[in-house]
């Protein structure tokens, strides 16, 4: 039986920002594999125009509010799928991290510079 997509039914910034927050996860130079299977992130990126980049790829800065938002790391986190230090780091859980949010393909674009 395939998984169903958002079983916590967050909200569309919340899916927006755990989406970001998985692919920063996968940039080591974004912050630290922890050994319980965590990813401690410390290195948010910073927007260029209306883009900033994650990697090879590109992604408006229109999807990405939910990174300076307390709020929205406070909910990743009562639904066990972050612990917040906010403004200085965040940490995906194993849960987090593997989350099923649906949106890498949406908001995430090949990068042209």
């Amino acid at each position: 039986m395939p998984s169903k997509t958002n079983p916590l039914r967050l909200n569309m910034l919340q899916l927006k920002t755990l989406t970001l927050l998985q692919e920063l996860a996968r940039q080591p130079e974004a912050g630290t594999a922890l050994e319980d299977g965590r990813f401690q992130i410390s290195r948010l990126p910073r927007p260029h125009g209306n883009h900033f980049h994650i990697g090879a790829v590109a992604v408006m800065a229109t999807d990405a509010t939910g990174l300076s938002n307390e709020m929205v790391w406070k909910a990743l986190e009562r639904k066990s799928l972050a612990q917040s230090a906010y403004p200085n780091s965040i940490t995906l859980t194993p849960a987090g991290l593997f989350y099923d949010t649906g949106l890498r393909k949406k908001i995430m674009q090949g990068a042209d510079h």
